[in-house]
C-alpha cells in the first residue's frame, strides 16, 4: 500500500502560479499510474490530470489544458502539478491519487488518495 501526502497549495492571485507536490511512501510510486483531482465546495470531485507509470503518457482535463502540467520523478517518489495562469475557478482542494491499474479520468479508477491541499485563487 502507498501513502500520499500533498503539499504546495496556498493562496495565489489570478494569473499566478503554484506547484503542487505529492510525496509517496510505503511503496515506490513507479508501481502506480498517478492522477490529480480537485473538489470545490458543493461540487463533486473532478479529474484534473493523469500520468502513466513511466511518465511518458499524460492527459489533462480540457479545463486545465495548456495551463497545468503533470509530471513525476520516480527517483524522488514524487508527482507534481505545475499550475500556471491560475483562475478563480481553479479554487479547490487538490488531491493526489494512485492507481494499481492504468489510471483513468474517474475517481473510481484510483485506489489510494492523499488528504488534499487547498488552493485558493483570488481575482
Amino acid at each position: 500500500q502507498v501513502q500520499l501526502v500533498e503539499s504546495g497549495g496556498g493562496l495565489a492571485q489570478a494569473g499566478g502560479s503554484l506547484r503542487l507536490s505529492c510525496a509517496a511512501s510505503g511503496r515506490t510510486v513507479s508501481n502506480y499510474a498517478m492522477g490529480w483531482f480537485r473538489q470545490a465546495p458543493g461540487k463533486e470531485r473532478e479529474f484534473v490530470a493523469r500520468i502513466s507509470r513511466s511518465g511518458g503518457n499524460t492527459y489533462h482535463a480540457d479545463s486545465v489544458k495548456g495551463r497545468f502540467t503533470i509530471s513525476r520523478d520516480n527517483a524522488e517518489n514524487t508527482v507534481y502539478l505545475q499550475m500556471n495562469s491560475l483562475k478563480p475557478e481553479d479554487t479547490a482542494v487538490y488531491y493526489c491519487a494512485a492507481a494499481r491499474g492504468l489510471g483513468t479520468t474517474t475517481v473510481r479508477g484510483y485506489d489510494y488518495w492523499g488528504q488534499g491541499t487547498q488552493v485558493t485563487v483570488s481575482s
